[in-house]
């Protein structure tokens, strides 16, 4: 049995239709969700977050940091000029 652990249910994630903690037979599905949700999450969620999804042993970890601040967001064109 394989599993994908969230390591952290952001907001995001709970308003989502992934669960926690989902069981696979085989390693292969586990993965293929498992980078499924990665990918989605990064792309579709509020961009707060970064989700890594890390194999440890049967399972599967999505990891869940803060995304670093851009330059651009603090009002600077990123001309190199501001800083």
């Amino acid at each position: 049995m394989f599993t994908i652990n969230v390591e952290k249910e952001c907001g995001c994630f709970k308003k989502s239709a992934f669960e926690n903690n989902m069981h696979f037979e085989t390693k292969e599905d586990a993965l293929m969700q498992a980078r499924l949700m990665e990918n989605h999450m990064n792309q579709k969620f509020c961009q707060k977050h970064l989700f890594t999804a890390v194999e440890d042993g049967d399972n599967f970890k999505i990891t869940v940091e803060m995304k670093p601040q851009s330059h651009a967001s603090g009002g600077c064109c990123g001309g190199g000029h501001c800083s």
